[in-house]
């Protein structure tokens, strides 16, 4: 297995591939599922895939972010294929969009967890949070990308 990390656009269907691969794929409401991933591929800030040159290129894992490249990375996605993980693309795919946000003295890393990943990040050095606000009133019917 070689595992190569590089920011890279994926295709809407490219990341809904994946997403049935990963167990990020619950994440998603049902409603307009297909045009609101179209809009995340296009317009997240950081874009890192890591692929496995052994196996045709798969995708092993996938990171999204929004950052302001001064102070702040909000990870909105981070997967890892179910067949690649506990081989550490998650914590390479962290550090490696930290880096490109901008650096560990000069960004500070956001995300919501699921609370099956708590430990994952809680082993990267992150802690939960109170101090995050929160406004929602998005429509979402709980299910599985299949």
């Amino acid at each position: 297995m070689k595992i190569v990390y590089k920011e890279e656009r994926l295709s809407p269907e490219d990341y809904i591939d994946f997403l049935k691969r990963t167990n990020l794929g619950s994440q998603y409401p049902k409603e307009r599922f297909e045009q609101r991933i179209a809009k995340l591929v296009k317009n997240v800030s950081i874009s890192l895939v890591a692929r496995d040159e052994d196996c045709e290129n798969k995708i092993a894992g996938v990171l999204f972010g929004l950052t302001d490249f001064c102070y702040w990375l909000y990870v909105t996605d981070l997967g890892v294929d179910r067949s690649y993980e506990k081989h550490g693309i998650g914590s390479q795919l962290m550090k490696k969009a930290h880096d490109i946000a901008g650096g560990e003295k000069d960004i500070a890393v956001y995300l919501i967890a699921n609370e099956n990943a708590i430990p994952f990040y809680e082993k990267l050095g992150m802690k939960k949070s109170t101090e995050v606000m929160e406004y929602s009133k998005i429509e979402w019917t709980d299910w599985t990308v299949e």
